[in-house]
């Protein structure tokens, strides 16, 4: 009984957590008003093998309304027709270049060296990273620069929405949300006057040109799979400012096609932080299994007479239902569908089994393969 009071507690506080972290995060106006003069700006696009995106993705990107911009395409050594493909629309938009990539030296992780590579090329003011994955609104780079202007930051990044077409993806992806909207206090610390650390997705990160240099670029995070939470600590460690927005109203990203590429980006993203602290891994997945998966599992038992002790199936449906009511906010706020907060335990468990494959994984030695590299070791990369 004691230990349900300690879980109900738990959950409520998360729920407040939750609805601070949706109160406080700004959002991008389409009303936002162009600075003068309008800065340079270089959106930078790190490519590999993105042929089934980075058509929409330039294509959205040439609709901005922002005047003065260039659009710079890295081809990392894909296998498909990127390279190809960007072309043939760069001939027709002198906003947009492609590069060739370079072979991937010892020491650094792709993605890292590939966004390295064309920061050393941009001449914008402030630089724009997205991947190929994303489309945006026309209002895009307007708003989120007016944003950035106005909170001051070295960095901005945040939560882009998060696009889905099979049902294993609608069910599992939003999972991400909720777990960092729950646990993350994002509004305390980004209300604090001192900067604190907050949090970075690199599906877009907007520097200011002379705060990106001042860290070192990616050069400081060159072995690191998580490169984008580690540019955050960078930024904090140098008395940046980093700032965490919703970005929903104005990036949409399509990040996997599949479940076998669902699983494999999980499982990529669940290793780099088991090469950190497998301790600490298993004890988030410990806590992810008895606040948000474990209440589910008890309330089947009293449903069908498994467990009957008096008082507590009611604090189990009372746990479950605040459960998938944050759900259902978070999901709403986001735009996601309405069976991902019902069929939470399914999601859920997609996402706790490939933490603990990726805690086995690091255990014996093993490594991961994304975009046909393998990375492992404790820099997370080999």
């Amino acid at each position: 009984m004691v230990y349900q009071v300690i879980v109900t507690i738990s959950l409520v506080a998360f729920a407040l957590n939750l609805l601070f972290n949706l109160r406080a995060l700004k959002r991008p106006r389409s009303d936002s008003k162009l600075p003068e003069p309008a800065p340079h700006v270089s959106i930078l696009i790190p490519a590999r093998d993105e042929g089934a995106n980075i058509e929409n993705c330039l294509k959205s990107l040439q609709k901005q309304d922002y005047p003065n911009l260039e659009i710079l395409v890295l081809d990392d050594n894909s296998t498909d027709n990127t390279a190809s493909l960007v072309q043939h629309i760069a001939a027709t938009d002198n906003r947009i270049q492609l590069i060739r990539g370079k072979p991937l030296p010892q020491g650094w992780a792709g993605k890292p060296f590939a966004c390295y590579q064309l920061a050393t090329k941009a001449k914008g003011a402030w630089l724009l990273f997205v991947d190929a994955d994303t489309t945006h609104a026309s209002h895009m780079l307007r708003s989120v620069l007016s944003l950035a202007s106005e909170r001051r930051c070295s960095l901005l990044s945040g939560f882009p929405r998060q696009l889905a077409t099979s049902l294993p993806q609608k069910v599992a992806i939003p999972v991400f949300y909720f777990i960092i909207l729950s646990w993350l206090p994002l509004w305390w610390l980004q209300r604090c006057k001192k900067p604190k650390p907050s949090l970075a997705i690199g599906q877009f990160l907007l520097f200011s040109r002379e705060e990106y240099w001042r860290i070192g670029g990616h050069r400081a995070v060159k072995s690191r799979i998580l490169e984008d939470i580690w540019l955050g600590v960078e930024i904090h460690r140098h008395g940046g400012r980093h700032v965490a927005v919703d970005l929903s109203p104005v990036v949409s990203c399509h990040m996997y096609k599949g479940v076998g590429a669902m699983w494999e980006g999980f499982l990529k993203s669940i290793y780099s932080v088991a090469a950190l602290s497998s301790a600490a891994l298993v004890g988030l997945i410990v806590a992810g299994y008895v606040f948000f998966l474990a209440p589910f599992y008890s309330l089947s038992k009293a449903l069908f007479g498994v467990a009957a002790s008096a008082g507590w199936p009611q604090l189990v449906a009372l746990q479950v239902a605040i459960i998938i009511t944050m759900r259902r906010i978070a999901d709403n706020h986001f735009k996601e569908p309405v069976v991902s907060a019902l069929l939470h335990p399914f999601g859920f468990s997609f996402f706790f089994l490939a933490c603990l494959y990726a805690v086995s994984r690091r255990a014996v030695g093993g490594r991961v393969h994304w975009k046909k590299r393998l990375y492992g070791g404790k820099s997370g990369l080999e």
